[in-house]
């Protein structure tokens, strides 16, 4: 596979992880990662599955409800050094009784990658936050400040 296409796997992962509510695969993916929103910087799986646990409200499902649609992807990779940067767009949509389905959040992710043991991993998380809807249904009134929509 290809270092972009392996990193587009890491960024969709992101996605299919937190939309299934399993912040312990979140943690793990981004185990080696700074993740960073408005609410400052969280390192390491555990802190870092901790904030989604402490952030995100999860229904009877098991899941926060939503769906991650990931676009724009740009990826850049440096081959010699083996690190990499991406840009992509994200908007968060959701459905719960009494919320018909709807977009909550739309923003950007500035990620940085690094090739290790011939692997792609992820060092980096910026996400920035430009539209917020309605995100009463996701957030916790207590961690709306770390997370930030995502």
């Amino acid at each position: 596979m290809s270092s972009h296409r392996a990193i587009e796997h890491l960024i969709v992962s992101y996605a299919e992880l937190v939309d299934a509510g399993d912040f312990a695969g979140v943690g793990a993916l981004l185990a080696s990662a700074a993740f960073i929103g408005s609410g400052g910087q969280v390192t390491g799986g555990d802190a870092i599955e901790a904030m989604f646990r402490d952030t995100l409200v999860v229904y009877d499902d098991g899941t926060p409800r939503t769906k991650h649609v990931t676009t724009n992807i740009a990826v850049d990779v440096d081959e010699e050094t083996g690190t990499a940067t991406s840009r992509a767009y994200f908007t968060v949509l959701q459905a719960v009784p009494g919320l018909p389905l709807q977009p909550i959040v739309a923003g950007r992710y500035h990620d940085e990658f690094s090739r290790r043991d011939r692997r792609w991993i992820f060092t980096s998380r910026r996400v920035h936050v430009d539209l917020t809807g309605d995100v009463s249904h996701h957030l916790r009134p207590s961690g709306s400040a770390r997370l930030d929509g995502h």
